[in-house]
């Protein structure tokens, strides 16, 4: 609820497209044992992957719908971002104060949040109150109520995170980026909406909403815990059975970043100019993405060995922390990245940025980096398992993405498998001519 209304309303860039979750209960699965994952249907046909865990008496459920902020109407920007915040604030009799009053009681997790191309959402539960909680979130995402005073309440708190967004150098940064890089398209828009677009929001907006999205043919399940397939059969259509047969999602066009080679500064009075970049990138079902997120490791990845890390940060001091990742929307592909440093340096560590892309981009990794890349991301792979709501969300990024279990087994057959030669022809096709869209919000020096 109001986890996902601040960070919609920060406007933070975001790196990657993937789901995340908070820390959950420790249950521990590696995910070499794919060959657990059940693929339950329902009587109705509905259709669930399933870890059944019997060590600890918890239920995590995670699911997504196509079609996310992406889907807002022109001047009714944040729309899905407010129903996030609204689906738990009164159900079916519910009001508000009985609905939270009941999750409360039985330490019922349930939360919601949209992201440019999904709607999504988790529960987590103790196993002896699972009906009660899958109650709840039926009637949730089946009945929500939209009531005058939850959404008054709702839609101020967003207004003032939107207030906040408007004076904070990242937010402004990402706000730029996005609306320069997709100018006229539903990826530029503001997320969180604006004060004229969330003021004008209404209940019947929100409906509408909620109809259009929430929709079985594009629904994505995943539920961790102790529960067999006998079971969660019958409960997925007792939770998602309601929900309309189809969504009814407006199509979103395919594009590409715009404002290449252009730079926005953006005047802010603050002693550090935040630095958002962008390239052309690669969708997820590009035949070069595995050698793409292999490079982007070695480029600006997680870790301290990356080449960004290791020339801003560590041999020049400009930065503490510089990173780049790959963005892979439904309708577009892209190489982002962002740093934040003195004004006095912006220029120079934004002129060490881009000499690092285009070397990458002439020359390539070398084997050695290629070698400790592929170690991190195959040894590290296991660590996005630890918990069961981990798994779950992990478990509905593969179904979106388009996979089968057996992924999780072959996953680091695939990065094992990248050869000096694939990182280095993917990195002369993204980085060869590295015309960046950049955006500069402070104070920077000499630019």
């Amino acid at each position: 609820m109001r986890r996902a209304l601040l960070c919609l309303a920060a406007g933070i860039l975001m790196m990657t497209p993937a789901l995340t979750a908070p820390a959950a209960a420790q249950t521990a699965v590696p995910a070499s044992q794919a060959s657990r994952i059940e693929r339950v249907v329902s009587p109705g046909g509905i259709e669930a992957w399933l870890v059944r865990q019997t060590h600890l008496p918890i239920l995590a459920v995670s699911f997504a719908f196509r079609g996310g902020t992406a889907q807002d109407l022109p001047g009714r920007e944040g729309t899905a971002n407010l129903m996030t915040a609204l689906l738990d604030e009164g159900a079916g009799d519910l009001d508000s104060e009985a609905f939270n009053g009941r999750l409360q009681d039985r330490a019922i997790e349930v939360s919601f949040s949209a992201s440019r191309d999904l709607f999504s959402g988790s529960l987590r539960t103790l196993t002896e109150h699972r009906a009660e909680a899958l109650d709840l979130l039926r009637l949730a995402l089946t009945r929500p109520r939209f009531d005058p005073a939850p959404l008054e309440r709702m839609r101020q708190a967003v207004l003032a995170s939107v207030r906040r967004a408007s004076t904070n150098a990242g937010s402004i940064a990402s706000d730029t980026f996005w609306a320069t890089a997709f100018p006229g398209h539903p990826y530029g828009r503001r997320g969180a909406g604006t004060l004229d677009s969330v003021a004008a929001i209404t209940a019947a907006d929100l409906s509408t909403l909620h109809r259009r999205l929430l929709a079985r043919d594009h629904l994505k399940i995943a539920v961790v815990g102790d529960i067999t397939a006998a079971e969660l059969a019958p409960l997925l259509d007792m939770v998602f059975g309601d929900l309309p047969a189809k969504a009814e999602l407006t199509p979103v066009p395919e594009a590409v970043i715009a404002g290449t080679g252009e730079r926005r500064v953006i005047p802010l009075d603050v002693p550090q100019a935040t630095i958002s970049f962008g390239l052309p990138g690669l969708k997820r079902d590009d035949p070069d993405f595995i050698p793409a997120f292999v490079l982007n490791h070695i480029l600006g990845g997680s870790g301290f060995s990356s080449r960004l890390y290791q020339e801003v940060r560590e041999k020049r001091g400009l930065a503490y922390s510089v990173s780049s990742g790959l963005a892979a929307f439904d309708a577009a592909g892209l190489v982002t990245g962002g740093t934040s440093t003195r004004n006095d340096r912006a220029a120079e560590s934004l002129a060490v940025i881009t000499a690092e892309l285009k070397r990458l981009g002439a020359e390539g990794p070398t084997e050695l980096e290629l070698e400790q890349a592929k170690r991190y991301l195959i040894g590290s792979w296991a660590l996005r398992f630890e918990t069961s709501t981990q798994i779950a969300s992990n478990l509905i990024r593969l179904q979106l993405d388009g996979f089968q279990p057996d992924y999780l087994d072959r996953r680091n057959g695939l990065i094992d498998a990248v050869s000096l030669d694939d990182v280095r022809r993917v990195a002369r096709r993204l980085f060869g001519d590295p015309k960046m869209l950049v955006v500069v919000v402070g104070k920077p020096e000499g630019m």
